[in-house]
């Protein structure tokens, strides 16, 4: 615990320093719009980063694997999320809980799609649940898993 506190600490320290580098340009008189611009893009991008976090938890329960997912899923994430799914397990029903997640964009969405057409190759069943209603109306109105013949766009 205390590895992990330093490593966050020290990440958040570097990205500060930076931060505080780009800012410190703006005492140039004609550094000013440029550390004003990258002050914005380098604050945007350390901002996605650091939300950019989603973790999975993994529980088998006789032939069914439950998978709790934490964290926003979108952009920034969806590609960690798919990779967190072995599909070749021998699982013959899937439970994805969304209940301490948030799905933000559809990227997410898609990447459920990939996520549940996968398993459904495998044949296994899967259930998504605990979604918040924001969420479930954007999956609702752009997950193509449940129609026939679907296949993963990027919407």
């Amino acid at each position: 615990m205390v590895d992990k506190i330093k490593q966050e600490w020290f990440s958040n320290t570097r990205a500060d320093v930076l931060a505080g580098i780009v800012v410190a340009l703006a005492l140039i008189p004609e550094a000013i719009a440029f550390s004003i611009i990258a002050g914005v893009i380098l604050s945007a991008v350390l901002f996605v980063a650091k939300i950019s976090k989603i973790k999975l938890y993994q529980k088998v329960e006789g032939s069914n694997l439950l998978v709790n997912v934490e964290g926003p899923l979108f952009f920034a994430s969806v590609e960690s999320f798919v990779n967190a799914f072995d599909f070749t397990a021998d699982a013959k029903s899937v439970v994805i809980n969304f209940s301490n997640a948030k799905v933000w964009d559809d990227s997410a969405v898609d990447a459920i799609d990939k996520v549940v057409m996968k398993y459904h190759e495998y044949r296994t069943n899967v259930t998504i649940k605990g979604l918040d209603s924001t969420s479930k109306r954007l999956v609702d109105k752009l997950a193509v898993y449940h129609r026939s013949n679907a296949k993963p766009s990027a919407h």
